[in-house]
């Protein structure tokens, strides 16, 4: 099976960029990005071992979890728009796109269990990635103690499309800075533990600088769809 082959590999990639950095394997989550691939697709990657799923649109998702189930963990990866929270939020464990008071006000009246959500920083202040800029993310975090639905795990970030190693590792490492930041003031609803950083073409980089979570698309599941 390719999925099952490309795990594989990607497995092994883990374990020397680990080795690198006196990092252990376990440290490390794979979310498989399936939104350029079909439901057949991504259910040969559940059964290649594959956890965790990833999806950036409602309708995506639903129609994945309607053949899967809650077999694979859920993660909302793309922007949420808050008139879409009650389409997904009874389906996700994780939600790596929080950027917006609105947007965890909802989430909170949706739903009666705590969601794990990473904060989404746009830490390389590119115009064309969402996210809020690094100096806002504390004050923000600050915020959410009012909405006891959230639980603030960690952050996450996309770096930009580049392959200067050190812009990449620049933004990780700015990304990290913050998450420790926010660890260091021990609040209860925002452990901040976990860092969603790294996909297909940078996730080593970003495992040797501190991602816990990675996802990862073309590289492991393929693609099948082009995005309209």
């Amino acid at each position: 099976m390719e999925v099952e082959r490309k795990y594989a590999l990607i497995k092994a990639k883990i374990e020397e960029a680990c080795k690198n950095v006196n990092r252990n394997t376990e440290e490390i989550k794979v979310v498989a990005v399936t939104k350029y691939v079909s439901t057949q697709r991504a259910k040969e990657a559940l059964e290649a071992g594959i956890e965790d799923f990833g999806e950036n649109r409602d309708d995506g998702l639903i129609e994945k979890w309607e053949v899967l189930g809650n077999q694979p963990v859920w993660h909302f990866i793309g922007t949420l728009q808050t008139r879409k929270v009650r389409n997904v939020i009874d389906k996700v464990s994780y939600i790596h796109s929080l950027d917006r008071l609105s947007l965890a006000k909802e989430i909170d009246k949706r739903t009666d269990r705590r969601i794990k959500c990473f904060v989404q920083v746009n830490v390389s202040g590119e115009e064309s990635k969402h996210g809020l800029d690094a100096e806002k993310v504390i004050p923000f975090i600050k915020e959410l103690e009012q909405h006891k639905n959230i639980l603030v795990v960690g952050l996450m970030t996309m770096a930009p499309h580049t392959k200067d190693e050190q812009v990449l590792r620049s933004c990780f490492r700015r990304l990290k800075s913050i998450q420790e930041e926010i660890k260091n003031l021990n609040l209860e609803y925002a452990p901040c533990d976990e860092l969603s950083m790294g996909m297909s073409n940078d996730y080593i980089i970003a495992i040797e600088e501190g991602a816990t979570f990675i996802r990862i698309g073309t590289a492991l599941v393929g693609e099948e769809i082009k995005e309209a």
